[in-house]
């Protein structure tokens, strides 16, 4: 019987340390994303984290988690922003605006004749 009690306290011990871990790791991205934050606190947090991790990993999330979640959401607006420009920027353009660049690739001397009839067959597919 106690062998089920150590290994269900194992699972138990396991998933806290990787939440843990989770947690550590979303603040010191959150430290060295944060611009408004000076070299000087940045260090003071990371030695935090070194020596007493457990209590200023607590501490950085009641403090600055309105703004832990606030730069998140930014980053995260900036890269769907990103993607759906790059989809616009591919998707719109027309089959003859394909053949016209990989012609331009082609006359820079960027591909060669196989290439550039691949890219068109594709263009035209």
């Amino acid at each position: 019987m106690g062998n089920f009690w150590d290994v269900l306290g194992w699972i138990f011990s396991t998933f806290v340390f990787v939440a843990y871990m989770m947690v550590l790791f979303q603040v010191v991205v959150d430290l060295f994303r944060d611009s408004s934050l000076s070299g000087g606190w940045k260090a003071v947090w990371i030695l935090g984290l070194v020596f007493l991790p457990v209590f200023t990993a607590v501490i950085y999330v009641i403090s600055r988690g309105r703004g832990m979640a606030e730069r998140q959401r930014a980053v995260q607006d900036r890269v769907n922003a990103d993607t759906d420009a790059y989809i616009r920027h591919v998707a719109g353009q027309s089959p003859a605006e394909q053949i016209a660049s990989a012609k331009a690739l082609l006359d820079g001397g960027t591909i060669n004749a196989d290439e550039f009839a691949r890219l068109k067959a594709k263009a035209l597919a």
